[in-house]
């Protein structure tokens, strides 16, 4: 990996493509490198692991909605399936990757990477899927457009702090499903490059949409950002361009949005970040560096569920509690839990999106019943018990320094996205007890491996699709790289006849 520095330039300068991160980062997607035998195996992983969770929301009502509107688009030819559909009824692209990228966001249970930034970078796999579906791409030509977005979003996510701007983390995502569309497709530098840069132009919004009452718009976002990635590589194969340079401008996102902003006195002055990338011929490694979720909810919280279920098997009676103090990084404290001073992350009545997002509303949750469940435990009526609502209003979080530390740590075995749990009892005792990384995390007690990928497919499925269908996809994506152009197709999963719901009318 080569870092690469990026600040602001004046436009008198006339910075040099070559010196550009787009330019770079289309380096880095129209490189022809071999792909490794983990990594090919691992996005199978990630391709079920998608289904399983797009096909578990299937009929909530954010997916209903955005199947509706892609179904409003029909195409014979060039078109792309849609998750829950049967085989042969096809949408344009765009609006197969926004159906779909609502489906696999909804849960918010699918893959992860956190570090100067969130990620799911699993979010890519939708727009790349649906563009090599409509352009009737193989399995091998998938992978590697995987590959590289996964590649560019991970890279992006290691060195580009956007939340402390309040920026959505979807601004990393645009670019990144350009990039990696831009592979799938074998297009030239020159038009990725483009592709990258208006990706990135139209994908930058911000982070009330996960603050306070949080809405649908969460699933909804990286649906967005694949459906605008796709328009834009689009656009930039019929020959139109982007405005340049998107990242290092006088006017850009590092200049006014980004930490540029903060020394405008001395703006054309300092690095601002260091984004590592792959040098030519280096392999695309960087989803080895992600880990799925175990539980439905928000990922710093699933280290923190299993320490839950561990802890209550040394508790009696869960009514002795007194107050529960969860030790953790600055950003568990600040983002689900309660220095992110959300009254609504307290309220049993808040939304689903709102709840998955409240760590003392899940400690609570896990605590009482030692398991988690993406749709009873979120039930109105589980959520509303009065000894549930007195637990939760007795949890508090506080910010560590070490845990911070270690949630930022370069070191892989230094990583931490847990935290420390002080329970105080009613007669003075305590217990305390302490979690580094969630069991299914690669360095957890039970990293998830292929049989776990598999066994999530099923279960989270059960009773929605036929066991037919179940074992058809299973087996079909299981042989991903023999797949031959125009079998993508055979990835999508469909519902038996009339098991799919329909929403309310729109303009579509």
């Amino acid at each position: 990996m080569k870092l690469h520095p990026v600040k602001v330039h004046p436009s008198r300068a006339l910075l040099k493509r070559e010196e550009q991160l787009a330019w770079k980062m289309a380096a880095v997607a129209t490189d022809k490198v071999a792909l490794e035998k983990d990594v090919q195996a691992m996005i199978i992983n990630r391709i079920i692991d998608n289904a399983a969770v797009a096909i578990a929301a299937i009929n909530r009502r954010p997916v209903v909605s955005a199947r509706d509107m892609a179904l409003g688009h029909p195409r014979k030819a060039g078109g792309a399936q849609v998750l829950g559909v049967k085989a042969g009824t096809t949408v344009s692209p765009e609006w197969a990757a926004w159906a779909n990228g609502t489906a696999v966001r909804e849960l918010d249970m699918h893959d992860t990477f956190l570090a100067a930034d969130y990620s799911h970078p699993g979010d890519n796999i939708p727009p790349i899927l649906a563009v090599a579906q409509a352009m009737e791409r193989s399995g091998r030509d998938l992978i590697r457009g995987i590959a590289t977005g996964y590649e560019i979003q991970i890279d992006l996510v290691r060195s580009v702090c956007l939340h402390e701007h309040k920026v959505d983390h979807i601004a990393h995502l645009g670019p990144s499903a350009a990039a990696g569309i831009g592979t799938l497709l074998g297009l030239k530098q020159e038009v990725v490059y483009q592709a990258i840069q208006q990706a990135l132009h139209t994908t930058v919004t911000f982070r009330q949409s996960r603050k306070g009452e949080i809405s649908s718009w969460k699933a909804y976002a990286p649906a967005h950002a694949g459906k605008l990635a796709v328009e834009a590589v689009d656009r930039c194969m019929r020959g139109e361009g982007a405005p340049s340079p998107i990242y290092e401008g006088e006017d850009s996102l590092v200049a006014w949005v980004l930490s540029g902003r903060s020394n405008r006195q001395d703006v054309f002055g300092p690095v601002y970040y260091q984004v590592p990338l792959p040098e030519p011929g280096e392999p695309k490694r960087a989803i080895l560096a992600s880990y799925t979720k175990e539980h439905s909810a928000e990922y710093q919280s699933q280290a923190l569920i299993d320490l839950a279920f561990r802890m209550r098997e040394r508790i009696a009676d869960v009514e002795a509690i007194e107050r529960i103090v969860i030790h953790t990084s600055h950003h568990t404290h600040n983002v689900i839990g309660t220095g992110a001073k959300d009254p609504q992350k307290m309220d049993p009545k808040a939304s689903r999106e709102t709840l998955d997002h409240s760590i003392m509303f899940a400690f609570a949750v896990a605590l009482q019943d030692g398991r988690w469940h993406h749709a009873d435990s979120y039930a109105p009526k589980r959520v509303a018990r009065p000894d549930t609502v007195r637990l939760w209003h007795k949890i508090e979080t506080r910010e560590d320094p070490e845990w911070t530390r270690r949630y930022h740590a370069k070191d892989p075995d230094e990583l931490a996205f847990g935290g420390r749990v002080e329970i105080l009892f009613k007669d003075g005792s305590r217990l305390v007890d302490e979690l580094v990384v969630a069991n299914a995390h690669p360095n957890g007690a039970r990293p998830f491996a292929r049989p776990d990928y598999v066994a999530k497919f099923r279960t989270l499925t059960e009773g929605i699709i036929t066991a037919r269908e179940a074992n058809r996809f299973l087996e079909t994506v299981q042989d991903l790289p023999r797949l031959k152009p125009g079998m993508l197709g055979a990835l999508n999963v469909a519902l038996p006849a009339g098991a799919l719901r329909q929403g309310k009318p729109g303009i579509f």
